[in-house]
C-alpha cells in the first residue's frame, strides 16, 4: 500500500489547498461548546530549532510530526503557521486531541488534522444547518471524529460527504454509518478494508511519518456508500442546501460542494496553494471512470464554475490556505487553457525514479497567475 501511495503521487502530483485573501483570524467563536483551549504562549526556556525546510509550527495536538515525505512550499507553510499559532478561535476538544477546530463563519468550522503519511495536512469542514450538519471529508479517522462533530453541533444528524477517495480524505468514513459521494467514487470506496492503514507503520510496527497511538485509528467496518449524480442537493433544513458539483481532474469521482447559503465552494484537492495535481493531458488512467482525470475534463468543469461565480464568493480547499476569493477560478481556467494549447511547454518539470525503473517519471508544472502551480502528466508523441 505504501508503494501504491507513492506511485499515485508521482502520477497526479502532491497538491491539495487554496489561497486566502480574506484573513479568518478574527471571526467570533460565540456559540462554541466549552472546550480545552490550547496555550500558545511561547516558552522562552525551550527555543524552537529550525530544520532545513521550515520553522516548526507550535502544536497542542496529540500527534507529533516525525517527518514529511514531501515538504510544503513556503507560502502555504507561512499561512498555516500564522493560523495555527495565532488564530483566536482555535480549540482542541478533549474528545478528540488530534483535531484543531477553527470557526470560519457563524455556522462553519474547519477541522484541521495532521496527515498521517507525510503529505499535506488536511482540512475537514463542518457546516451547521438548521436541522442537520454536513461533514465534508473524514481524513484518516484518527481520534473520535463523530464524537467531535456531535460535540460541536449539539448532536444534530450528520450528513457525511467525500470530495474524493484518497487516503487522507476518506479513511475515516467507517466512523460513520453512511457516506455520500459522486457516483463515480463508489467503486473506490468499496475497496476500503481493515488493512488500509498498515502502510503507515514499518515492519516493526513503528510509525513512519506521524507519531500517534495506533489504537486511535478506527476499527474498520462496512458502511453504506450512496453515490449521487452531479447537481445533487443536500438539504440541511429549511432552505439551506449544499450542492455536489462534479469536477473530475484530481480523481475520477472528484467533487466540490457548493454551500448556496454561505456562498462558499469547498473545492477538494483540485485547488491547492502548494501543488494542484489535476490529471494528464494525454495519458489515460486505466481505472473505473479514469477518463475523468483528463485535464480537459477538469478544464471544462472549471469553466462551469467560472460561469457560476455569481453563486459563491469564497473557496475552501482541503489543504493549506483557505477562504480564497472566487476570482481565482479565472486564473485556474487560464492556466488549464495554456497547458492544453502547449502541453510540451511547461514552466518547469521534475523527474523521479521509481524502484527498478528504466526511465524517470516526468511531471510538468504550469503556474497559476497570482497563486500556485498545476501539476499534470503528458506523453510526447
Amino acid at each position: 500500500m505504501k508503494t501504491n501511495r507513492r506511485n499515485f503521487l508521482q502520477s497526479v502530483g502532491t497538491g491539495a489547498a487554496g489561497l486566502t485573501l480574506a484573513s479568518p483570524l478574527l471571526f467570533s467563536s460565540s456559540g462554541v461548546p466549552a472546550a480545552k483551549v490550547v496555550d500558545k504562549t511561547p516558552d522562552p526556556a525551550s527555543p524552537v530549532k529550525r530544520n532545513k525546510q521550515m520553522w516548526p509550527i507550535k502544536s497542542g495536538l496529540k500527534s507529533k510530526r516525525i517527518k514529511f515525505d514531501v515538504p510544503q512550499n513556503q507560502i502555504s507553510w507561512a499561512f498555516m503557521k500564522e493560523l495555527r499559532e495565532h488564530n483566536k478561535t482555535k480549540k482542541i476538544y478533549d474528545i478528540n486531541p488530534y483535531v484543531e477546530v477553527y470557526q470560519f463563519r457563524d455556522n462553519l468550522y474547519g477541522l484541521f488534522t495532521e496527515n498521517c503519511d507525510g503529505m499535506g495536512d488536511v482540512w475537514m469542514y463542518l457546516i451547521i444547518g438548521p436541522e442537520k450538519v454536513m461533514l465534508i471529508d473524514t481524513a484518516y479517522g484518527l481520534g473520535d471524529i463523530k464524537g467531535l462533530v456531535d460535540k460541536i453541533s449539539g448532536g444534530k444528524p450528520i450528513v457525511v460527504v467525500n470530495t474524493h477517495e484518497h487516503y487522507d480524505h476518506a479513511y475515516g468514513n467507517c466512523r460513520f454509518d453512511q457516506v455520500y459521494c459522486h457516483e463515480y467514487l463508489v467503486p473506490y470506496l468499496n475497496n476500503q478494508n481493515e488493512h488500509m492503514w498498515d502502510y503507515l507503520f514499518d515492519a516493526f510496527g513503528n510509525n513512519i511519518w506521524l507519531e500517534f497511538d495506533r489504537n486511535d485509528l478506527p476499527k474498520f467496518k462496512k458502511y453504506e456508500i450512496i453515490g449521487v449524480k452531479d447537481g445533487h442537493r443536500f438539504n440541511l433544513g429549511g432552505d439551506y442546501e449544499v450542492e455536489l458539483v462534479f469536477t473530475g481532474g484530481h480523481a475520477p469521482g472528484h467533487a466540490a460542494y457548493l454551500d448556496r447559503k454561505d456562498r462558499i465552494l469547498f473545492s477538494g484537492d483540485n485547488i491547492c496553494s502548494d501543488v494542484s495535481g489535476c490529471g494528464s493531458v494525454n495519458i489515460p488512467r486505466p481505472t473505473p471512470h479514469g477518463e475523468n482525470t483528463a485535464l480537459q475534463v477538469y478544464r471544462d468543469n472549471v469553466k462551469r464554475l467560472v460561469d457560476r461565480m455569481d453563486e459563491y464568493d469564497h473557496i475552501f480547499p482541503q489543504h493549506f490556505m483557505n477562504d480564497i476569493e472566487n476570482n481565482l477560478m479565472i486564473n485556474i481556467l487560464a492556466a488549464c487553457d495554456a497547458i492544453l494549447a502547449n502541453p510540451d511547454k511547461p514552466d518547469y518539470t521534475t523527474e523521479t525514479w521509481g524502484k527498478n525503473a528504466s526511465e524517470p517519471t516526468v511531471r510538468y508544472f504550469k503556474f497559476i497567475k497570482d497563486f500556485s502551480v498545476i501539476s499534470y502528466g503528458y506523453r510526447k508523441a
